[in-house]
């Protein structure tokens, strides 16, 4: 499949002349907060339904829906998922918000958080340590573990899609969680 991009400069350059603009950051809400494209607003690829993603699906299904991620994989995926449901001009930015920020484009900047890409090596390695260490200390069939791991990574760099970043990005610390009411005691 095919997906149209467009660079963040000629991005930013229709917002500035007034063009209307939707872009969607598709990353979870801690990316989100760490750093985003000045107008982008947040829906997490894992919460990622076009119809409610956009605010007027029957008129805008022929404007231009922009996504953006970290640096352009998500935002293909996002993509591929607006296609699907009938969209017909949807347009993911070369780079994501790495190459946005490295242009000197505006962007918002919040609290520094751990990035996907970085929690998924950090998971990977883990696994795989825990696999060598349970296969010298318990049984050799642990070796399938580091196996399993390993044909994920070759899955995930073939494809470009990673199930474990996918895992990752429903996990607690990877969301923002609004503080409901309080109970106050008497």
């Amino acid at each position: 499949m095919s997906i149209q991009t467009i660079t963040p400069h000629e991005l930013d350059r229709l917002h500035q002349e007034g063009k209307p603009v939707e872009l969607i950051d598709v990353r979870t809400p801690v990316e989100f907060r760490e750093l985003h494209a000045a107008y982008a607003r947040n829906v997490p690829l894992d919460e990622l339904s076009p119809d409610a993603a956009v605010p007027a699906p029957t008129s805008i299904r022929e404007e231009p829906v922009y996504l953006i991620c970290r640096s352009g994989s998500r935002g293909r995926l996002a993509c591929e998922k607006f296609v699907a449901a009938g969209y017909a001009n949807v347009v993911n930015v070369e780079g994501g918000t790495l190459a946005w920020a490295e242009r000197g484009l505006p962007v918002v900047r919040g609290k520094k958080a751990v990035s996907l890409e970085r929690q998924v090596r950090i998971a990977a390695g883990l696994l795989v340590l825990l696999s060598v260490t349970l296969c010298s200390l318990v049984h050799p069939a642990f070796v399938i573990l580091a196996a399993v791991v390993g044909t994920g990574l070759v899955y995930a760099g073939i494809s470009d899609t990673c199930g474990m970043a996918l895992l990752l990005a429903r996990m607690p610390w990877n969301r923002i969680h609004k503080p409901g009411p309080t109970c106050h005691a008497r």
